[in-house]
């Protein structure tokens, strides 16, 4: 049985979508009929993969974001609702790892994933969520038809596996943040989920 979705004239940001799982999230988007903003530090990867998504007659749109850095957040949302509109749906998959022992982690190790992995996305989802909740209670313009934030954990946020300690200590954060925002956005039509 086949599933499909109108997305159109929804507004997609999607964040780490210059490879991988981002940029999948990216094209199954922009095939469902959402302008897609194709959000991460690797601009000339993002420029491609905009070219692919117009080839295929879709929108997309590239901005630069470095979600270890809130400035580099509020700048990039901004512009993307300046240049496309509100955002209506926030895929928050910006993520890395390494791969070592917990014992064998250093402070700079420990930095790298819970920056990008949990300060980032939580940072990008409160910006993002801010501005869904203004346009909620009329205090912001543009129309409102609820807001989708989906948070990308993992599996080993739930259990741990070897020799990614670290990163499961993360994404068990962003399953715990993911609960936060739903509970707190649910009443205001802003529906947060995990996957």
């Amino acid at each position: 049985m086949a599933y499909s979705i109108d997305l159109s004239g929804r507004i997609a940001l999607v964040t780490g979508a210059s490879s991988g799982l981002g940029k999948q999230f990216a094209k199954t988007l922009s095939r469902a009929g959402a302008a897609v903003v194709l959000a991460s530090r690797r601009e000339e990867k993002l420029k491609e993969l905009r070219a692919e998504i117009q080839a295929e007659g879709g929108d997309a749109h590239v901005i630069s974001l470095d979600v270890t850095d809130i400035d580099s957040i509020k700048a990039a949302v901004a512009h993307a609702e300046t240049e496309v509109g509100s955002i209506d749906i926030l895929v928050n998959n910006s993520g890395v790892s390494t791969t070592q022992r917990i014992q064998d982690v250093s402070e700079e190790d420990y930095d790298f994933i819970f920056d990008t992995n949990v300060k980032g996305s939580f940072f990008v989802a409160q910006e993002v969520g801010k501005r869904m909740l203004a346009r909620a209670k009329g205090a912001a313009p543009g129309s409102y038809t609820g807001g989708r934030i989906i948070n990308i954990a993992s599996v080993a946020g739930l259990r741990v596996l070897p020799q990614i300690g670290a990163y499961c200590m993360s994404k068990a954060a962003v399953v715990q943040m993911t609960t936060g925002l739903a509970m707190e956005g649910g009443r205001f039509g802003i529906n947060v989920n995990a996957i």
